[in-house]
């Protein structure tokens, strides 16, 4: 998701993970975002101002007055072109000075300027951290309307480990996509997507399955999430992961394991996308020792498994329900079949054949239907920009 044009204000404190900021504005940059640096004194020990400034291509505020040039910098400019300011990392020392309204640095002052938004990620040693006059200043900050950014668990600066680490920088970049591309219409919005494949044990080393990599249920759970609305993911078997913190993701290996996960979860969901490659047949029996290769031939006798997408739709009150069809012929045909006998809201068909189509690719295409014969169609794109695509449709006519 694009930055483009939005004008970011860094605020860095004296604290070790302040090397990481060299990652956060690259990766601000590069999302086509203006960046502003502002640091205390402390922190330039951390991170030099050159490295800074040359990342962000902008100079870096840290005096109000730079004896060498003569110039003042004006930290009220700085607080109202900021579209959005992010203090990270932030010591429990400048926590308490901000939850005050201390000024005794250019950071704060520009701080107490704000007229923009403000995120807040903090970064300090684990019994800091734990210090109920750090919550306290949390809490009173989070009361001022700004986004903390919880610090993460982990191996700490003075060789001790638990929460105190500053969220990492792709962490940082998420909590400013999901505040710039939040959407009214997924708000309160709880929804159940699975995702990936489903293998059924033959023994304990072999198993039926597919090529499904999970890449597109785990696109649209990490776009919903950053429109605003609350994800439970059932995945399947896959190396994909999210650290995104409104999505609930739950693995499992198969289809009975899926169908529990869906059962636990979906009286509570409003909408429910399907996107997960179930596996139609299971073996009837699971042997518990490896099968050896003795005979030519293996005849394994296989079951239905149960239809999840159906139990679904046989089981909503007022949820919507969105099914997925990967077809390798009479594609059409084939969806709006299954639209119509599984009283689905909308079915996403996915036509195998194209080059950059299909399992494990990282760009699709596909044609979105609807229960009232309505059709979209889109184009090959990466499956993040599809995910948008089609979520944008989807509330449009779902709710219409």
């Amino acid at each position: 998701m694009s930055l483009e044009g939005k004008k970011i204000l860094v605020g860095i404190t004296g604290g070790i993970a302040a090397y990481k900021i060299a990652s956060f504005v690259r990766l601000l940059k590069k999302q086509g975002a203006e960046v502003r640096c502002m640091m205390t004194p402390a922190s330039s020990d951390f991170i030099t101002p050159l490295t800074l400034s040359t990342l962000s291509e902008s100079p870096v505020g840290i005096e109000f007055y730079n004896s060498k040039t003569g110039e003042w910098t004006n930290h009220v400019e700085w607080a109202l072109w900021a579209d959005v300011m992010i203090f990270a990392p932030v010591t429990a020392n400048s926590l308490a000075k901000m939850a005050h309204g201390f000024s005794d640095t250019f950071l704060l002052a520009t701080y107490l300027s704000a007229k923009c938004p403000v995120f807040i990620a903090p970064a300090m040693d684990l019994d800091m951290y734990q210090h109920q006059t750090t919550k306290d200043n949390l809490a009173r900050l989070e009361s001022f309307g700004h986004t903390i950014i919880p610090a993460e668990s982990g191996f700490l600066a003075s060789g001790l480990e638990g929460q105190g680490r500053m969220a990492e920088p792709e962490v940082l970049l998420q909590y400013l996509q999901d505040h710039f591309y939040a959407d009214d219409r997924f708000s309160g919005k709880k929804f159940l997507v699975t995702a990936g494949p489903t293998y059924e044990a033959i023994d304990p080393v072999r198993f039926i399955g597919n090529h499904s990599s999970g890449k597109m249920g785990f696109a649209l759970a990490e776009a919903i999430a950053s429109l605003g609305g609350k994800v439970v993911l059932i995945s399947g078997p896959s190396s994909l992961t999210t650290k995104h913190k409104d999505i609930q993701l739950i693995r499992v290996t198969s289809a009975l394991e899926m169908l529990h996960a869906v059962q636990e979860n979906w009286k509570t969901a409003d909408i429910g996308i399907f996107a997960s490659a179930v596996a139609d047949y299971r073996p009837t029996v699971a042997e518990s020792q490896k099968i050896k290769k003795t005979e030519d031939q293996l005849h394994i006798l296989l079951e239905k498994n149960p239809d999840i997408l159906s139990w679904a739709a046989s089981n909503k009150d007022d949820q919507k329900v969105i099914g997925f069809a990967l077809e390798t012929q009479n594609g059409m045909e084939y969806a709006k079949g299954k639209l119509e006998k599984k009283k689905l809201d909308a079915i996403v068909l996915n036509e195998m054949g194209e080059p950059g189509v299909g399992f494990g690719t990282d760009t699709n295409s596909v044609k979105l239907l609807f229960k009232n014969n309505k059709m979209c169609s889109f184009e090959l794109q990466s499956k993040q920009e599809l995910a948008f695509s089609l979520l944008n449709e989807l509330m449009n006519n779902l709710y219409e």
